[in-house]
């Protein structure tokens, strides 16, 4: 989106996404923690619930309408949004603007919110203009990255988070030929199409294991519990982490 307004200086309202919330509230107060130790102001809408993408995703609109409403109703009063999410920042930034187009209540405040949307490492690189943390973590580890389809491909998200995790010290960011392969989740996909996803899954765990990585960063949960599940049905450990996580474990390390 072009011409967005200057997220500098004004207060955050953390959209923190379903899965966040139910499954990784760590990860939450992790995005807190990095904006809080940037300066940054965050207030949580308490009315907000799901973005309405599962319901998009499976072509149910009008269910998908319902549920974007009570999203545009928390964040109305918003001055930036920012979610640990590419694929939620992907349904509100570029979805919304389209699901309410014919709508004359909603039609304003839908483009209004997607043009204040950010995910949390483009907010911090790009929004603020942050490119180092000033962050060490406890021992020394290397990194790949994991481009989430949705973020790499609709938000163009790919550099912000390799440039922050770059920036902790003690931190060494490998290159991987497959960081921007599917994992094989894709929401409901991994649910209509269970043997394809799990096909896609065991080659990405195979990639994994390949890598020279301690561990591989994402900024999606959903890609994360994908991934993580899959090794360990295998007996194997899991190695994916979100970054606001390592993030926030660089800042603690230093303070």
């Amino acid at each position: 989106m072009k011409d967005r307004p200057s997220p500098k200086g004004k207060r955050v309202s953390l959209f923190v996404t379903c899965m966040v919330d139910m499954l990784y509230p760590e990860t939450g107060m992790s995005v807190v923690g990095v904006l809080e130790h940037l300066g940054v102001e965050v207030n949580f809408p308490l009315g907000q619930t799901c973005c309405g993408q599962p319901a998009f995703n499976a072509g149910y609109r009008d269910e998908a309408r319902q549920v974007a409403i009570q999203f545009l109703k928390a964040f109305k009063d918003a001055e930036v949004i920012v979610v640990p999410s590419g694929s939620c920042g992907a349904m509100v930034r570029h979805e919304y603007p389209q699901l309410f187009a014919d709508d004359p209540q909603w039609c304003d405040v839908a483009q209004r919110l997607a043009s204040i949307t950010w995910e949390f490492t483009e907010f911090i690189v790009d929004g603020l203009g942050v490119t180092d943390l000033n962050g060490r973590l406890p021992t020394e580890q290397t990194f790949a990255f994991h481009d989430s389809c949705h973020g790499l491909r609709l938000l163009g998200l790919k550099q912000a988070s390799r440039t922050l995790v770059g920036s902790l010290e003690n931190a060494t960011i490998v290159e991987w030929d497959n960081s921007e392969t599917c994992c094989g989740f894709g929401g409901l996909f991994s649910v209509k199409m269970a043997d394809v996803s799990g096909a896609m899954l065991g080659k990405k765990i195979a990639h994994i294991e390949q890598s020279e990585a301690d561990t591989i960063v994402t900024g999606d949960v959903s890609c994360l519990t994908h991934m993580n599940g899959g090794l360990e049905k295998q007996g194997k450990r899991p190695l994916v982490r979100h970054v606001a996580d390592v993030l926030a474990e660089g800042i603690r390390e230093q303070s």
